[in-house]
């Protein structure tokens, strides 16, 4: 239920009161300061949810004046929104006064995650773009933009040609691109907390053929020129129960400590918000889509953990719920604990591909052993429990109902015309909310129609927004955050009535998906040794696909986890029970439509095999939901193909019709009937 605002906020003396009445320990001001914060963080499911890190329980009287504060106070702005000719000037002149001759920017905060809080958009703010990946280099009379294949087409609707050089991240490395523009004794500046060892050394290596430094500078200069730059987020941090994590926090911190004992390694530093959410069983809500905490850690091989967050995001009995094992310290103290690490001389493990060279850098000064090995919680937190596996289930049996219903909601509506891309993501997000533990999206919904649906990493905007027409098809990938589970579903669907070619491209999409999903193979293999197995329909019809097959998936984190991954790139990561990876091969016409079938299915130890003389794995389907028979061509099959679609379309409609209301049972019983 929507929170009921006050009507006005009667001022920060009534607040002050307030607060001395109910015995909080924070003055108007500071909450004040703690709103902007709050501001900063993405909106969650729980409007009222942040009032918990002003106290427990609070007075309908305060509870009102908060709210209507926060109501009173402005969100930041957008970074991409503004004048980028007059904000390169502005950091032109900064790098000058500082003595650069240029400087990197790339898309990245200090966690080298996904998804970044307002404040580290940097590169949106400077150039506009508001792509997941990318970075700006910017000189003394040159400038240009580095992104890659997904976002050719948007980087040239957002970014100002006269400003920017559009060049390629995966083909253009940034530094032979600065390298032939700079001369001999130039300095390029860089920001430590925002670029790995490996970036720096090989953008070093680059600009020594020229004669010219690579500089780590301290405070970046973006910051500098960006006067109001958001605060960093406050979004709540709760713990995570043991009903949903099967283990505690302390199991986990033991699990870690012995493989640094067995490696003879006395301490890890954890960089990555998602290992530190699943070591100490807790969630946040820094960043869209992800229930992230933004926040650093140390591990000892003792089991000791020291966790450098903002106190003030911290819910109530949250540091009950970590114990006395768990050290709650500021941000700020890091590299002091660094620093003490390097006078006992300890080796410290730290994850090279990661890790911020600024990690590395104060290690290698204060004289510890440093280990580049990868984080010591990804593997585990990669291959779920039990209790995660069984909840994984649930979560999909949950979001299979959500997204049938959607799907029965389409066929309904979508041949009366008038919906569009926009409507039908936020009628999908309406269904989600009415289920069990949701607790958001699991990233921002990808909906497509016609030829939208060929932009293989498409977000629909008023600018872009496309009606779902007649006789086409269109493509909707979304998924869910629930405290149980995270899920990722593609479907594409027909409207009106397909083509034969539509239908023989979805043909083809379909065998690659079910050549994975009935694969069988021996321990030790990786995702780059399947992936051909979904693309082996396409390239017999000359066609391919520019993407991975698939990905990890994480459990209520992120959904887009190492370390295991399908791709065509090598990978030397085996797939182990428990990882949870996405299914999705498709083709795009560009220009015409797109086509992906994406499920997730969980790796699992296979069935004993007759003679056979090694342990073999499999895949289990998680994701429950109908794949469109409408654009299936039956003859393109082969008696195995069908006999899977139809036994997967049976467990559909066993395990979803008990959830659906009578109107939907009887479309999936249609949707799900044999071919």
């Amino acid at each position: 239920m929507e929170p009921v605002l006050a009507a006005s906020y009667r001022g920060d003396a009534e607040l002050d009161r307030l607060l001395r009445a109910e015995g909080v320990a924070l003055t108007a001001a500071q909450v004040r300061d703690l709103i902007a914060g709050v501001n900063a963080a993405p909106d969650g499911e729980d409007a009222d949810a942040w009032l918990a890190l002003v106290g427990p329980r609070l007075g309908d009287g305060l509870a009102a004046q908060l709210r209507a504060l926060r109501a009173a106070t402005p969100r930041p702005d957008l970074p991409e929104v503004g004048d980028h000719a007059a904000r390169l000037a502005a950091l032109r002149a900064e790098l000058h006064r500082r003595g650069l001759d240029g400087f990197v920017i790339p898309r990245a905060d200090e966690h080298q995650g996904e998804y970044v809080p307002l404040r580290a958009n940097r590169m949106a703010y400077v150039s506009g773009f508001t792509g997941s990946a990318g970075a700006v280099v910017v000189l003394r009379d040159r400038a240009a933009i580095f992104v890659d294949g997904r976002y050719t087409l948007q980087v040239r609707q957002e970014v100002d040609e006269r400003l920017f050089e559009i060049r390629s991240l995966t083909d253009d490395f940034q530094g032979d691109w600065a390298a032939a523009s700079m001369a001999a004794g130039q300095k390029l500046g860089f920001d430590p907390w925002l670029h790995t060892v490996g970036w720096v050394e090989r953008m070093r290596n680059c600009l020594a053929r020229v004669g010219a430094e690579l500089l780590a500078v301290e405070g970046n200069p973006v910051d500098a020129v960006w006067h109001d730059q958001p605060p960093a987020p406050l979004g709540v941090v709760r713990a995570h129960p043991i009903q949903f994590t099967g283990k505690s926090g302390m199991e986990k911190r033991a699990e870690v400590a012995e493989e640094l004992r067995k490696a003879n390694t006395q301490a890890a530093v954890l960089t990555q918000p998602d290992s530190i959410a699943w070591l100490l069983n807790i969630r946040g809500a820094d960043v869209p889509c992800t229930p992230l905490p933004l926040s650093f850690a140390t591990i000892r091989d003792d089991g000791d953990v020291d966790w450098f967050v903002d106190r003030r995001k911290l819910a109530p009995a949250l540091e009950e719920h970590l114990g006395n094992q768990v050290a709650i310290r500021a941000p700020e103290e890091l590299g002091a604990a660094l620093d003490a690490l390097g006078a006992a001389k300890a080796r410290v493990r730290v994850d090279p591909s990661t890790a911020a060279v600024w990690v590395f850098d104060r290690l290698h000064e204060a004289g510890a052993q440093v280990e580049r090995e990868g984080d010591p919680c990804v593997m585990p937190k990669a291959c779920k429990n039990p209790v995660e596996m069984e909840g994984a289930r649930a979560a999909h049996r949950r979001d299979g109902v959500a997204v049938s219903r959607f799907l029965a909601w389409l066929d309904r509506e979508a041949p009366r015309g008038g919906l569009d891309e926009i409507g039908a993501a936020e009628q999908l997000l309406a269904l989600r909310r009415e289920v069990q533990h949701f607790q958001g999206q699991s990233f921002e919904t990808i909906s497509g129609a016609g030829p939208n649906g060929a932009v293989v990493h498409y977000r629909a905007s008023p600018k872009t927004n496309r009606k779902i027409e007649l006789d086409s098809i269109f493509l909707l990938d979304s998924g869910g955050q629930y405290l149980d589970g995270t899920t990722d579903i593609t479907r594409t669907m027909a409207v009106g009535t397909p083509s034969a070619e539509m239908r023989r491209h979805f043909t083809l999409v379909l065998k690659g998906h079910i050549a994975l999903s009935t694969a069988v193979f021996p321990k030790g293999t990786t995702g780059s040794q399947l992936d051909v197995l979904a693309r082996e329909p396409l390239w017999r019809a000359g066609l391919d696909y520019d993407h991975g097959t698939g990905h990890g998936v994480g459990s209520f984190l992120s959904v887009h986890e190492g370390p295991a991954r399908i791709a065509k790139m090598p990978n030397t990561v085996p797939l182990l029970p428990g990882m949870i990876l996405s299914n999705e091969p498709g083709y795009y016409k560009t220009g015409a439509y797109g086509i992906r079938i994406e499920n997730l299915i969980l790796v699992q130890p296979a069935d004993p095999i007759p003679g056979g003389e090694r342990p073999m794995l499999r895949f289990e389907t998680l994701t429950l939901c109908p794949i469109d028979r409408r654009l299936v061509e039956p003859d393109l099959l082969t008696p195995a193909e069908r006999d899977w679609l139809n036994a997967y379309h049976a467990r559909v409609r066993a395990e979803l019709s008990p959830g659906l209301d009578a109107e939907t049972a009887a479309w999936l019983e249609q949707a799900t009937a044999p071919v």
